[in-house]
């Protein structure tokens, strides 16, 4: 099996961690999961690492999109589109 970049223990949040560093080791996780040559207590380590990848990702992507809506004019905040 081979071991994700950067791995660490999975209750450790890397905020220093980029989207992209963040996402790339998340597809190394799955792969190493989906490749089915783990032990339950390292597909169980690996799983908790992908969470905590994932979430690091998703700050990402609530912040940008946050500076998204932050930059646009009011009369375009709408609440999503029309309805029909």
């Amino acid at each position: 099996m081979t071991t994700p970049t950067n791995a660490v223990s999975p209750d450790t949040e890397e905020p220093a961690l980029s989207y992209e560093q963040a996402r790339t080791e998340l597809m190394e996780v799955v792969a190493a999961l989906e490749s089915g040559g783990a032990s339950l207590a390292e597909s169980m380590t690996l799983w908790e690492r992908g969470e905590t990848l994932a979430a690091v990702c998703q700050r990402w992507l609530d912040g940008a999109k946050a500076r998204i809506d932050a930059a646009q004019p009011p009369e375009d905040r709408g609440s999503g589109p029309e309805p029909a």
